[in-house]
């Protein structure tokens, strides 16, 4: 209530800043009504680029989320994916091996760009790109320790929402907690949970974070610094009209899912809950393993292994919330919640 009255200032002072700050005081932090304060949201400019006719908008930094899904699609955007097929060898490989790379990126080069100097220009370039994929063999497993960084001159307790409106305004909406119950810290008197996004940062460059991702100098902590996150809240433009808003909680794995998501509707031109619902698969640069889920088929597992992969089956990859609005006979809105997953989908 005293959010809906007094907007940001209903939290971030008077009584509810006052009991955040006492629970901190209670377990020995350090967060102070001076803080609070002075924290403020930051609006930047979204990511946009083009794939094949559509303009994909995508989460800016310190979310690296943005960037890899640029990366990812760039670098397979001239391989004709579609003809190889969906979960054929030779398209999982090439979606790995550009997630490989990406995630190597993303280890040295993203951060708070109020802090530091991202060389994202770079980063997203055709030369580049093409330059990141010019190793990658088809049939051969690359190893992360021979893939750096490129040369330059989240338990996952993520909640993400699609939402689009009668008049067609779109958003796309992710939030986290961090890891399993944020920090096992509820703020007495107030009900909710403290987060533990600290871990976001590279507490110590080269050591993994609870996900298993590394990071670099770019993205330590530093007073008032924002940590880079995998968030990958994302809307995706035809003829200039609101196509696609998808996004999914899962730490480390938003991005690779989001990634699938895309390739399964643009490329493989699956229905959303097709798309949304076929096994998946994760590759993060270290540690240098395929991660798929339980359901994934067992052939293209065994022919990955003969090219040189390690694989490794995991519980659910991602909790992808998918929502497509066609205009083709009429405008049609289609949503589609994961079912991996309580996930829910609703129109009013």
């Amino acid at each position: 209530r005293r959010i809906a009255s007094k907007g940001a200032k209903g939290f971030y002072r008077g009584r509810t800043a006052r009991l955040i700050v006492a629970e901190m005081k209670r377990g020995n932090g350090i967060i102070s009504l001076k803080d609070l304060k002075n924290y403020k949201a930051i609006a930047r400019s979204p990511m946009k680029f083009n794939y094949k006719g559509h303009e994909i908008i995508g989460m800016p930094l310190p979310s690296s989320g943005g960037i890899i899904i640029e990366q990812v699609m760039k670098m397979i955007a001239g391989r004709n994916i579609a003809a190889m097929g969906f979960h054929s060898a030779a398209s999982v490989q090439l979606m790995i091996e550009a997630e490989r790379r990406a995630y190597a990126d993303r280890g040295t080069y993203p951060g708070d760009m109020d802090f530091v100097k991202v060389p994202v220009k770079t980063l997203l370039s055709e030369t580049y790109l093409q330059q990141r994929m010019s190793d990658f063999v088809p049939g051969k497993a690359g190893t992360s320790k021979d893939t750096r960084e490129g040369a330059i001159k989240e338990s996952e307790e993520t909640t993400h929402l699609s939402i689009v409106d009668a008049e067609g305004n779109a958003v796309a909406v992710t939030t986290t907690l961090n890891g399993n119950y944020g920090s096992y810290t509820v703020v007495k008197g107030a009900g909710f949970l403290l987060n533990n996004e600290m871990d976001d940062f590279s507490v110590k460059p080269g050591a993994p974070n609870m996900y298993g991702a590394v990071g670099k100098e770019a993205n330590a902590i530093a007073p008032g610094k924002r940590m880079l996150s995998s968030m990958t809240p994302t809307i995706v433009l035809k003829d200039n009209k609101p196509y696609l808003v998808i996004g999914t909680p899962g730490g480390t794995t938003i991005p690779t899912s989001v990634f699938q998501t895309l390739v399964n509707i643009l490329e493989f031109n699956m229905s959303p809950e097709d798309a949304v619902n076929k096994p998946k698969f994760h590759h993060q640069w270290l540690p240098d393993e395929v991660f798929v889920e339980r359901d994934f088929p067992k052939p293209i597992i065994s022919e990955l292994q003969q090219m040189g992969y390690k694989v490794t089956p995991r519980s659910d990859i991602g909790r992808t919330e998918v929502i497509r609005i066609t205009h083709d006979g009429g405008k049609k809105v289609t949503a589609v919640a994961d079912k991996r997953g309580d996930d829910a989908a609703a129109g009013y």
